[in-house]
């Protein structure tokens, strides 16, 4: 390293955000995600024992991963290097790789690769780091806030180990905070700081589990605020809320976050509880999703899991589709509140949805001897000679508007596909059944 390179990494210490110089060099001060990180945990004693294989850290952001990485890196005696897929190539990859090789070659060290934001190298990125994790050439280290299960390649993900980070506590948080106002070399104990109760309390709710959205909220407050007549830099609950003014949330709409909110709206809806249904509309509107999406899958759930248990649920759904069309935000908000909760509280039957998924597979899977003839469309001159439509019964020439007669194909003669469950749905079973007796009397009767 030149004189100028070590000149500008300790300008960068000292100029860095709070958040970047507060990161943790020892597993000792490393806050949270105790599961994967407590002491005699696998991951702290292949830490310690600088015996660590390929990991994959899965998790939101601001739970730690990069810095997780960064305290393995001061710990460990192999060769570290860094990435971050979104900016490196195969050439970046190849170029490590062989750096490895002669590191192991000329001194024995292994050399760790920590790659942030993995998932957002393409296939072909990550097939050609298999073989080098595999073989140990380089020890991975994968950061990801995305499912690796379904982001990262297979075969990477079968050669690591899986750690998933979770929100940090309110508490972790502030212990974050407090740490950041007192450290004398990386944070702000040098300056002469007041901070509330109220107002730390504030920043380590409202950040939602990430540090890196408090410690930045922290900055800005300290920087912001003028010190008093006695030199002391006050912050109150008023400046903690101008510095953080909306609740962080852990939502990407194209990530994780977004299809386990929606998964949790739709599985609320289906379980009748509307008060957990609103909760996670509520979320889901806050983050900036597209009403629309929810408007949707509030109308397949109206079908899927109410179906003719309540045959209203579909009217309210689409009419609540249209709304969100028609009016948009901020006002559609109560209308799909109105739908979600109706659907909750509705009786549920997914009878529709088990019926059609069943047909398609008799469809699929059963071959038939086509349409009955007499249920064969006979409109044409000629046609009936031919025996199309010929036999066909009128329902509504008999009582109750009902005939027994042959709908389905000879093949599948007696087959069930609907079965009756509940609310509006026993009304119609019990119709259905009179109806049958019925036109079995008239049967009988001729």
């Amino acid at each position: 390293m030149d004189l100028f390179e070590y000149a500008r990494k300790e300008n960068m210490k000292k100029e860095s955000p709070l958040a970047a110089r507060m990161r943790p060099e020892k597993l000792e001060e490393f806050v949270g995600q105790k599961h994967i990180v407590g002491r005699d945990t696998l991951l702290y004693r292949s830490i310690i024992a600088d015996k660590l294989s390929s990991i994959i850290l899965y998790g939101p952001p601001g739970t730690g991963k990069t810095t997780l990485a960064h305290v393995i890196a001061k710990t460990t005696k192999g060769d570290f290097k860094q990435i971050n897929a979104t900016t490196a190539g195969k050439k970046d990859i190849t170029d490590i790789v062989g750096q490895a090789k002669d590191t192991m070659g000329m001194n024995g060290r292994r050399t760790i690769l920590f790659i942030d934001e993995i998932h957002r190298f393409n296939k072909a990125q990550q097939d050609a780091l298999l073989p080098y994790v595999e073989d140990g050439t380089v020890i991975l280290i994968g950061a990801t806030t995305e499912n690796p299960y379904y982001e990262v390649n297979k075969a990477l993900v079968s050669r690591s180990i899986v750690f998933e980070l979770k929100h940090l506590t309110k508490q972790d948080i502030a212990d974050i905070l407090k740490r950041a106002i007192e450290d004398k070399d990386k944070g702000y104990g040098n300056f002469n700081i007041d901070m509330v109760d109220e107002a730390l309390d504030f920043i380590a709710d409202v950040s939602n589990g990430d540090a890196r959205v408090a410690l930045n909220a922290l900055e800005l407050a300290v920087l912001t605020t003028e010190p008093n007549a006695d030199n002391i830099i006050k912050i109150d609950i008023k400046t903690a809320e101008q510095c953080i003014q909306k609740r962080s949330l852990n939502y990407d709409r194209d990530g994780d976050n977004h299809y386990d909110t929606i998964s949790a709206f739709i599985k609320s809806m289906r379980g009748s509880d509307p008060d957990a249904a609103i909760y996670y509309l509520a979320k889901m509107l806050y983050a900036g999703e597209d009403p629309r999406f929810i408007a949707r899958r509030i109308v397949i759930c109206a079908s899927e899991d109410v179906g003719n248990a309540d045959p209203r649920a579909l009217t309210v759904a689409v009419a609540a589709a249209e709304a969100v069309n028609l009016i948009g935000m901020p006002e559609c908000r109560i209308n799909l509140a109105q739908a979600a909760a109706y659907v909750a509280c509705a009786p549920k039957s997914n009878a529709s949805c088990m019926a059609i998924d069943t047909a398609l597979e008799a469809v699929k899977n059963i071959q038939t001897s086509g349409v009955p003839m007499h249920l064969r469309n006979a409109n044409y001159q000629g046609e009936r000679e031919l025996g199309r439509g010929v036999g066909y019964l009128y329902a509504h020439d008999f009582p109750l508007n009902y005939v027994e007669q042959q709908y389905l194909p000879d093949e599948l003669v007696g087959t069930k596909f609907y079965d009756f469950q509940n609310g509006y749905e026993i009304k119609l079973k019990d119709w259905m059944e009179k109806i049958k007796k019925q036109g079995r009397e008239n049967n009988e009767g001729n």
